[in-house]
Formats: C-alpha cells, sequence, structure tokens
C-alpha cells in the first residue's frame, strides 16, 4: 500500500473529486481541501509528501497558500492555473512551486506529475555533494545545507539552493536549461523549460546579483547559465 500522502486544493468540489479518484486509484493516500485556510490547517495537522494547489481561490489564493506553507516546508507543490493566468503561475514558481498544469487537464497527467516530482531528489544530482563551495564571495555550504554571500547567509528554497549548488559546483560551465531541468528537476519533468529562467531570477535577487553586471550568475544568450560572472 502506498503510504504518500497527497493533499489536493481546490475549490471546485467535482476537480477535487475527480483528482482524488485517480490518485486513490493509484494508491495514494488523498486528503481534499476546499480553500486555503483549511488547506494550512490540514497541512499543519499533518503533513502531505504532494500539494496540488489551485491558484484562483476565494479568500485566500493559492499563491499566498503556497507562501506560507514554504515559510515551513520544502513539500512538493503543483499549482494548478488556467491558461489565462500566466502571471499567477510565474509568481507561484518564483514562490517556490515545483511544477504546474494548465486547466482543464488531463486527470493521468496529472498523477503522472506528481509520481515525477516524488521521484526528483531535494539534493543536487551531483558527482560529490559534500563540502563547501565558494565562488567569488558565495559560499553554498551543501553538508549544512547553507549559503552565504560575503559572509552574510541568504535564505533560498530546496530548488534555488539545488540549482546554485550543481552552478557552483562547475564554475564556468554552460548549462542549458534543459541539463539544468535534467539535473535539478528530474529527467520525467513535463513543463515548460521557462521555469528555470523564473527560478534563476529569483535566485539572483536573493543574492543580490546585478543582471547587467552579473557577480554570480551570467547569463549566456540562447544557451543558458553559468556561474561566474564579469567582477
Amino acid at each position: 500500500m502506498n503510504e504518500q500522502l497527497v493533499m489536493i486544493v481546490d475549490d471546485e468540489a467535482s476537480i477535487r473529486d475527480i483528482v482524488r479518484r485517480y490518485l486513490e486509484a493509484d494508491g495514494y493516500k488523498v486528503v481534499e481541501a476546499a480553500d486555503g485556510q483549511e488547506a494550512l490547517q490540514r497541512f499543519g495537522a499533518r503533513a502531505a509528501d504532494v500539494v496540488i494547489l489551485d491558484v484562483m481561490m476565494p479568500d485566500m489564493d493559492g499563491v499566498e497558500v503556497l507562501r506560507r506553507i514554504r515559510a515551513i516546508s520544502d513539500v512538493y507543490v503543483i499549482m494548478l492555473t488556467a491558461k489565462a493566468e500566466e502571471l499567477d503561475r510565474l509568481v507561484g514558481l518564483a514562490v517556490g512551486a515545483d511544477d504546474y498544469i494548465t486547466k482543464p487537464f488531463s486527470p493521468r497527467e496529472l498523477v503522472a506529475r506528481v509520481k515525477a516530482v516524488l521521484r526528483r531528489p531535494r539534493s543536487p544530482a551531483t558527482a560529490s555533494s559534500a563540502g563547501t563551495l565558494r565562488v567569488a564571495g558565495l559560499e553554498v555550504d551543501r553538508d549544512r545545507h547553507e549559503v552565504r554571500v560575503d559572509g552574510e547567509p541568504v535564505e533560498l528554497t530546496a530548488l534555488e539552493f539545488n540549482l546554485v549548488s550543481v552552478l557552483a559546483g562547475s564554475p564556468g560551465v554552460v548549462f542549458t536549461r534543459r541539463q539544468l531541468l535534467e539535473r535539478i528537476w528530474g529527467y520525467d519533468f513535463f513543463g515548460d523549460e521557462r521555469v528555470v529562467d523564473v527560478h534563476v531570477r529569483n535566485l539572483r535577487r536573493k543574492l543580490a546579483d546585478d543582471v547587467a553586471r552579473p557577480r554570480f550568475i551570467t547569463t549566456v544568450r540562447r544557451v543558458g547559465y553559468k556561474m561566474g560572472g564579469g567582477r
């Protein structure tokens, strides 16, 4: 019996019902929440392994729910979003969502994405994940899961830590977006490659890295990113 718990957060009972039935048929345990407040209460009572979270909900939207979850947990989160909600989707990814799927969606595809995120490592997929990496004033302590810039600690999400760890582990090496997706999100990632750009942008902001004169992360046009700037 699969002991992994999936929380479905959506104000539409019909969506919760069909997703629950497909997940339970695949052996997952399921808990439902009809709004953000109920989701936070249920999550606090028992942390889920994956949260399927709708963006558009009354009172508290999915992005705010995600912010509050991220303050206490690195649980995998898949956002449900309408195609017209591009900005909301990107904001959700920046806050720390792992994946997204647009409505209307195939329940089978959603179950496949749940399986995919659960196979995804929360630590960087590098040859050696131990020790401290140093690039300019950036320190990435893989043992303690800490990042410092000029000696000052920087708070990152798990995905952001994995991203900076992979880049700092090979200074000067250019990684394509697809390579970063495979190393960090996993080989079976379904979504848009632009998710990498969103997380790089958020990471740069936290590292106080100037895009015009990068100290740490450099954009290689039409290719991807590398660690090592021009200062």
